[in-house]
């Protein structure tokens, strides 16, 4: 598998960025591993299941498993919130109309043919954001309060 992975740590305003970006695949455990990496263990098994939905849509509805195509994650950690953002190079139209709200506190009919996803993320995440026009899905979760300073 290739991937390539950008680290900007930024000591002096207390923030630590990255991106990561790699070809189209179902293969995300290591991927996974190093958007992990500065969370705590006591969140990362809700988190590593909310970020492996989002990455298996990313490559299966997005870019519709083309190995020559790419996704990016670009990570960020802010005094309050950590923050992923993941972009894929497909060219479908995402049509929420088919689906219940990122927002919805129940979970999609079992024979809908969408919306678990977004369910699961929303469950998961504090913040769950689609822009359509820039495909780019950001996932934002609050930094527990004992790890603020």
């Amino acid at each position: 598998m290739v991937f390539s992975v950008m680290a900007l740590p930024m000591p002096a305003t207390g923030r630590c960025q990255g991106t990561i970006s790699f070809a189209s695949t179902l293969y995300l455990c290591p991927i996974l591993d190093l958007l992990l990496a500065e969370i705590p263990p006591s969140i990362q098994p809700e988190i590593r299941l909310g970020l492996q939905e989002a990455l298996v849509n990313a490559a299966k509805h997005g870019n519709q498993l083309d190995p020559g195509k790419t996704i990016a994650v670009r990570f960020s950690i802010s005094k309050e919130m950590y923050w992923w953002t993941i972009s894929d190079q497909g060219t479908q139209t995402f049509h929420p109309c088919c689906c219940q709200s990122a927002d919805s506190d129940t979970l999609p009919d079992e024979t809908s043919e969408c919306g678990r996803g977004l369910f699961i993320l929303s469950q998961i995440f504090d913040r769950v954001e689609w822009n359509p026009q820039e495909r780019q899905l950001r996932l934002g979760k609050l930094v527990p309060r004992w790890r603020k300073s």
